[in-house]
């Protein structure tokens, strides 16, 4: 480990956590997969992706699981069964290119596949998925670039990785780093409208879930199998690789993969963004036991991370220490189909280091979080058959933002606690039409310092303050022919206020903000209608959505006009250092258009070339008409593609609009063009042992027009360019 990061003590978290760990068993997290109507197989034994002469041990009464669990879902809500072993012939290879759309979800997905992750240029998985309909990013460094969803930010999108929250301080601000890597991911999911109900009123934005097997859930059917990925990008001098590996017998199971990336400062149309460097590694080991009715298994995380804030001085230097756990029960007896758990605890620390080396600000969380589930056997009723789920979550989270400047910190130590109860049922009224009902109850407290009235006398209180929100969501899917399938959803959800919204009271230099929150703040609630169609298969796929929010007292950061503070309280009006920003709460409507489509054309050579398309928009505003600020403008692209078992290539162009919609004190954003291209060549052998073996070697071009490229949904658009043209190579090997 570099010198210049400080490691946590692993004795923080691990110590009594891992005899908790192994109460029940538990199953992957893909929210695709835990649609699944039936429960499929345990996977005892990976496939062989090349022979394919063996399969995996069954359960009794249970359908093979499909090949690639993120292409393909059942539509009930709540199972979530193990995948399959890695596939050399899956998304990351013979399907590039795909446009994956899941067959029978109730809710809008985007997924990223494996391969789209690893050809990608870009320090965050965010890079990966800001070009999808609906998702854009806040891009305030290249080492801090967190999802903004259907123009939602911060406390309103949930990242998590197996089923677990990334724990961490993200939320607080925009140059806070989410600590999960792009190479941790084997593939990541988008998730919006009722299916977060899963995972706490905190979502309520969307969901982005990392999936990979650093708990594992199969045996290699060889005993052993591994994966080698790297890459180099020319606008940044970015180096990047990572590795993988499982090696099992008998029904144990070990995973170890440790990454490394290193990026200096950026180039522009402009020249070269100063403090844009990026340096960051980690490490995980894992290990399960594995057998034919569910599984249990653990993992330990260590992520580090050295990044600098472009157009600031300031650097931040992070870690954490994380420990999950999963497992899975198949019952199967007494009414019970299923019972499965997650959880996880953290530490994690980051300091904002000045050019000097003096440590202006230090940011402490400490987190734990847990989540039973409990999957009904099917019901047979006069209606049609009833599936479904229960389950409970808690979590625990201590979070501080000293300031070790000026003596008055930014956020006293707070203890926030959340306990759930959820439900998913699932109605099959005929062989065509399904209906889904969701609901969730939680208990929030919330205890911290804070500044009682921040627009009156800043008296300082200490309190603890109770929430109780209550959300609910309605649901219909309908097969049409052709394909076709449509869903329409309802949901109303109530969001507690953060403990950074409620208690803020101090100078963030990294940000060149003096924040301050409102002890008084109440729930927020958001009301959505939302309506789709999509088809999976066939040479013509595609999948739209369009929604419409209310939200009954929306909670937002303005920076007050006119208003300068310096490190103090006492000095918001008089001070020159820093802009004073309050949270607020007010009525706002969000509504909008997110459409992805995708069309073969027709056979040439040994493939298939086509043609895709996207469009997105979210229009915000607030009840007295004013723009919330900080939306993502209209988009528009399209590209034309070649594919094969061998060969990919794709060129498109993806332009954004002006954005001229603006919040109170915003500026106009010019738009842009975004044109890219990319081949791959794929190879798949069989070695006369009968592993397996693939590789994919790439190049991939980004912004190759070298346009200037401002996010309007960026603090510091006004300041910084996002990078300019740039060429990445990349390779990947597998051995299964």
């Amino acid at each position: 480990m570099s010198s210049k990061h400080r490691a946590l003590s692993a004795p923080q978290i691990i110590p009594s956590l891992v005899a908790a760990s192994c109460v029940t068993m538990s199953a992957q997290g893909s929210v695709v997969a835990q649609e699944a109507q039936k429960l499929p197989e345990i996977v005892v034994v990976s496939p062989s992706p090349v022979a394919k002469a063996k399969k995996t041990v069954k359960t009794s009464k249970q359908k093979s699981n499909p090949q690639t669990p993120a292409a393909k879902s059942n539509a009930t809500p709540a199972p979530v069964p193990a995948p399959s072993g890695p596939e050399l012939d899956s998304a990351s290879t013979a399907d590039a290119g795909l446009l994956v759309v899941p067959e029978s979800s109730f809710v809008p997905l985007s997924i990223a596949t494996s391969r789209e992750i690893e050809a990608k240029q870009g320090n965050t998985l965010t890079d990966t998925l800001a070009t999808k309909p609906g998702i854009s990013g806040s891009t305030f460094a290249p080492g801090a670039n967190r999802p903004v969803i259907r123009g939602l930010a911060n406390a309103r999108v949930r990242i998590q990785e197996n089923g677990i929250s990334s724990q961490d301080v993200s939320t607080l601000s925009e140059d806070h780093a989410f600590p999960i890597d792009p190479y941790a991911a084997d593939h990541a999911e988008v998730i919006r409208g009722p299916a977060t109900l899963r995972y706490g009123s905190q979502a309520i934005g969307g969901v982005v879930s990392v999936e990979n097997n650093r708990i594992p859930t199969y045996l290699p059917i060889h005993g052993f199998d591994a994966r080698i990925r790297g890459g180099y990008s020319s606008v940044d001098d970015g180096r990047d690789g990572a590795f993988s590996a499982n090696a099992g017998a008998g029904n144990f199971v070990v995973h170890a993969d440790a990454f490394k990336r290193q990026a200096d400062d950026y180039d522009t149309p402009q020249g070269r963004q100063s403090n844009s460097f990026v340096d960051t590694d980690g490490v995980s080991i894992g290990g399960s036991i594995i057998g034919s009715d569910g599984f249990a298994g653990v993992s330990f995380t260590q992520f580090n991370s050295l990044y600098g804030i472009p157009g600031e001085d300031a650097r931040i230097d992070m870690q954490q220490e994380k420990f999950n756990s999963k497992g899975e029960w198949r019952i199967e007896a007494n009414g019970i189909e299923a019972v499965r758990y997650w959880f996880g605890a953290s530490a994690y620390q980051h300091n904002e280091v000045s050019p000097d080396g003096e440590i202006g600000s230090r940011f402490l969380n400490d987190e734990q979080e847990g989540r039973v589930e409990i999957q009904h056997q099917p019901v047979e009723t006069s209606l049609g058959a009833l599936s479904g789920a229960v389950g409970i979550q808690i979590s625990n989270r201590e979070t501080t933002g000293l300031s070790l400047e000026s003596g008055e910190n930014l956020l006293e130590p707070s203890t926030t606690r959340h306990v759930a109860g959820f439900i998913f049922e699932e109605l099959q009224l005929t062989p065509l039409l399904r209906m889904q009902a969701a609901g969730r109850i939680e208990k929030a407290k919330v205890d911290g310092t804070g500044v009682e009235d921040p627009f009156g006398t800043p008296a300082i209180v200490s309190r603890e303050v109770d929430f109780t929100p209550v959300s609910a969501s309605l649901g219909s899917l309908y097969e049409f022919p052709l394909g076709i399938v449509g869903r329409l959803t309802a949901s109303y959800v109530e969001r507690a206020p953060e403990a950074q919204e409620l208690f803020s009271k101090g100078a963030h230099e990294a940000t060149g903000t003096f924040e301050i929150g409102d002890a008084n703040l109440g729930l927020e609630a958001a009301s959505t209608i939302e309506a789709g169609f999509k088809r999976a298969q066939g040479a013509f796929r595609f999948d739209t959505s369009v929604y419409y929010t209310r939200f009954n007292d929306f909670i937002f950061k303005q920076a007050t006009p006119g208003v300068m503070c310096d490190d103090t309280l006492a000095s918001c009006g008089t001070g020159t250092e820093l802009q004073h920003v309050t949270f607020q709460q007010r009525d706002a409507t969000f509504y909008g258009v997110e459409l992805a489509a995708q069309y073969d054309v027709s056979r040439v050579w040994d493939g298939v070339w086509g043609i895709d398309a996207q469009y997105d928009f979210v229009n915000a505003k607030f009840s007295n008409g004013e723009n919330v600020p900080r939306i993502p403008p209209h988009r528009l692209g399209g590209g034309l593609y070649y594919k094969d078992a061998e060969w990919f290539f794709r060129v498109g162009v993806l332009h954004a609009f002006d954005q001229d919609r603006l919040g109170l004190g915003e500026t106009p954003t010019d738009g842009y063009t975004l044109l890219s291209a990319e081949l791959s060549y794929t190879q798949k052998m069989l070695e006369t042992s009968g592993i397996g073996t693939a590789y994919t070697i790439g190049i991939k071009g980004e912004n190759l027009a070298d346009d200037e490229v401002r996010n309007h949904s960026s603090f510091l658009k006004d300041e910084v360019l996002q990078p300019g043209a740039s060429v990445r190579v990349f390779g990947d090997l597998k051995l299964n």
